[in-house]
């Protein structure tokens, strides 16, 4: 009879250690080209959700004005030292004049230019504050890259200067971003080290796993630059891929490492250590990236949104964890060899005594109902605020108030408060062309009339007024054929808000735009669409959030469904039960719960130090399902992988129970602690969107990893018994025969 075949990732392993010089080159050469797509940059967006009302209607502006309002910003002059307040506009137009010959710049507009309606509002009573527009040329993604030599070029020695808009915020955002990383990957990776030496008890075993993640986030982050100069890349997407890939390379690699040296202690040979390492842990590596891609693809589902290649860079820098776990680490280990033990530091393993692990397991089982209904308690409660949750899109205020683009902000506030209202657009487009014809003004006037007296409206900007300001024939006639002296503010205001067959207005409203009361304003101007023979379209801020929670709303039922349907597939064909993937995805389910709860709880009403509580991120709740349903099945698969190899064995549910956890629990604690110390850097970014995604995903891994694994999991078993293992006769795999390996 012929030898049996060893299973297919030993032979893998054992190929990656037969050419382990190649493997390392061949990680080299990816390695180089990555760091070259990392130097070279990406041209990283705001984040877009495309064909929704909101976006139609900013298109319609692009017509009237041949552009997009974000490549406008607003530059801020005040008086300071011994300026007074009638010499501002001529330090206002020294310090401009170099933009009006820039050829990336185009126009500048000062108060002495601008159209009545917008001129009153660029300037404050005193005199002190005055405002220019600047409008650059191309689309925001032209503009943004360009915008900083821009802003250079404006100075004064006579006024203060700040500029505050979109292209000034997504410009500090970004840096504020960069700089987050940084900090985040300074603080997470030798806290992921200082675990690891506890857990490993050696210098050299403790880097590798950190070197692999680093690896793995390097690659993936140069890859999805790579992939913004051809698609819409999210500035947060970086930031969020190398949160995911430190936290799943590094426990990647804490599994094989962990496992090559429990071989190695068995008596095993180097080289076949590495190989059996390879076939039992890889396993687990291989299934939970798996999982973990499965999970991230459900952000396929927004498509027509920047999710999608959220969802693409995050799978890619997960398969590239599992890649180098299967590759580059079992080369490395062979290449090592014995100095896997040098710099060994003498402290006690961490999370190694068993025995304890087998005593909580069998003190839980004995009173599953006793323990496991006051942890389903607490993890409930802690999902309740996530009911009240409040959903709103990132704007300048999430910035510190020191950044550029913020302190503008308040100054509007404080000085020039119409400028920092709320602005909802309203563009209308009617069916033929020619928007100056009496009836069509007249309609338009009855629009801004009837908006004026709406709930919450404060104001509205129309070139057209209402029939209180002029009637619409005399309004035709002037606007058609305007006197000499006011011939250039007419015409400016004509460029700015009427096109060929569109018409522009601006609804200014004191609440902040992610109000209810803001929201309310959109829906109102919604529910009457006809205004004339034409039909009005609603954007701007607030309307973007309506219609990006309903896209979001719309299509995550869909999402849920094929990422727990995969899931249970895939759990399905590991463990052979019925009951077991259910209960998984249940207590996937429950520390997620928790963690969205304690979201709200923190950064939308205001806890722990959050000074500038907000709505979260639209887009944070479906994000941090699809990436947390997928890393919490690390932990399910290693417990119940080994529990189900006991059970296999001794055919007693309790012992089988006990004994996985007892296996596992160490290793699962070891790797949450990893996960939780990469994940909780991140919570000390100073953009609410990262540090609300780093805390999210550290107090779901830290739920999953203490009361659901080591309290609600053993209790609900052993309530479910035998049943646990219930599978239809055709599926079921025959008992294995080998001795339970160790845990890994």
């Amino acid at each position: 009879m012929g030898s049996v075949k060893p299973p297919l990732l030993e032979r893998w392993g054992a190929l990656v250690v037969r050419n382990r010089w190649l493997t390392l080159a061949l990680t080299t050469l990816f390695m180089v080209g990555a760091a070259l797509l990392l130097v070279r940059g990406g041209r990283l967006s705001s984040g877009s959700f495309r064909d929704l009302e909101s976006g139609r209607a900013q298109t319609l502006v692009e017509e009237v004005m041949g552009h997009s309002n974000d490549v406008t910003f607003v530059v801020i002059f005040q008086t300071q030292g011994s300026l007074e307040p009638a010499e501002l506009p001529s330090a206002m137009r020294d310090a401009l004049a170099p933009l009006r010959t820039d050829s990336r710049v185009a126009s500048v507009i000062l108060p002495e230019e601008a159209p009545s309606f917008m001129a009153s509002k660029m300037v404050d009573q005193a005199g002190t504050t005055q405002l220019a527009f600047v409008t650059m040329h191309g689309t925001f993604a032209d503009a943004l890259p360009e915008y900083p030599a821009v802003r250079e070029r404006i100075v004064s020695d006579r006024a203060s200067i700040m500029a505050t808009g979109q292209l000034p915020f997504m410009h500090d955002m970004n840096e504020t971003l960069e700089a987050d990383l940084v900090r985040a990957e300074l603080i997470a990776l030798p806290l992921a080290l200082l675990v690891l030496v506890l857990v490993f008890r050696t210098l050299v075993a403790a880097a590798i796993p950190v070197g692999v993640g680093a690896m793995a986030v390097v690659g993936g982050i140069g890859i999805v630059l790579g992939l913004s100069h051809v698609t819409d890349v999210a500035m947060y997407t970086i930031n969020v891929c190398s949160l995911i890939g430190l936290g799943v390379s590094i426990d990647y690699s804490l599994f094989l490492v962990s496992r090559y040296r429990e071989e190695l202690a068995a008596g095993h040979a180097q080289e076949t250590a590495i190989v059996r390492a390879v076939g039992k842990a890889g396993r687990v590596v291989l299934f939970s990236g798996v999982v973990v891609c499965a999970s991230l693809s459900g952000l396929l589902f927004f498509s027509g949104s920047y999710l999608v290649t959220m969802g693409i860079g995050g799978a890619i820098v997960v398969a590239l964890a599992v890649v180098f776990a299967l590759s580059f680490l079992p080369a490395l280990l062979a290449v090592l060899g014995p100095r896997i033990h040098a710099g060994k530091v003498p402290i006690p393993l961490l999370g190694r005594d068993r025995q304890i692990w087998a005593g909580i397991a069998r003190f839980v089982m004995k009173r599953p109902i006793l323990v496991g209904l006051p942890t389903l308690a607490v993890l409930v409660a802690m999902g309740l605020p996530f009911l009240h949750l409040r959903l709103a899109a990132a704007d300048v205020r999430v910035l510190n108030r020191s950044v550029e683009a913020r302190a503008g902000y308040e100054i509007l506030k404080e000085r020039l408060p119409d400028q920092a209202k709320t602005r909802i657009l309203v563009a209308v487009r009617f069916p033929t062309d020619d928007v100056l014809t009496t009836p069509r003004i007249d309609a338009m006037q009855k629009l801004a009339a009837r908006v004026e007296t709406m709930p919450g409206v404060d104001a509205v900007e129309s070139l057209f007024g209402t029939e209180k300001t002029m009637s619409a024939p005399a309004m035709e006639a002037m606007l058609r054929d305007p006197p000499p002296f006011a011939a250039a503010m007419i015409e400016q205001g004509k460029s700015l808000t009427v096109g060929r067959d569109v018409a522009l207005l601006y609804v200014l409203t004191d609440a902040t735009p992610d109000s209810e009361e803001a929201r309310a304003v959109v829906h109102a101007l919604r529910s009457h669409r006809s205004v004339g023979d034409g039909q009005l379209l609603v954007g701007g801020d607030t309307a973007s959030d309506v219609d990006a929670t309903a896209f979001i709303q719309s299509r995550m039922p869909r999402a849920m469904v094929f990422v727990i349907g995969v899931t249970l597939v895939l759990l399905f064909f590991l463990l052979r039960s019925v009951l077991l993937p259910i209960k998984a995805v249940l207590m996937n389910f429950l520390s997620m719960a928790g963690s969205f709860g304690a979201l709200v709880w923190i950064f939308q009403d205001g806890h722990f130090g959050v000074t500038e509580p907000r709505p979260l991120e639209p887009t944070l709740p479906v994000l941090l399902f699809c990436i947390l349903f997928g890393l919490s099945m690390d932990y399910e698969v290693l417990l119940l992988s080994r529990i189900r190899e006991a059970y296999q064995r001794s055919g007693n549910n309790t012992e089988a129970v006990a004994e996985g956890l007892q296996k596992t629990a160490g290793l699962i604690t070891s790797a949450a602690a990893i996960m939780v110390a990469v994940f909780f850097a991140f919570a000390f970014a100073r953009v609410v969107m990262i540090q609300a995604v780093g805390v999210g995903m550290a107090l779901a891994v830290a739920l999953d990893a203490t009361l659901v694994r080591t309290l609600l999991v053993p209790a609900t078993m052993r309530l479910m018994g035998d049943l646990n293992w219930w599978a239809p006769r055709f599926i079921r795999r025959p008992p294995s025969r080998e001795p339970a390996a160790s845990s890994g």
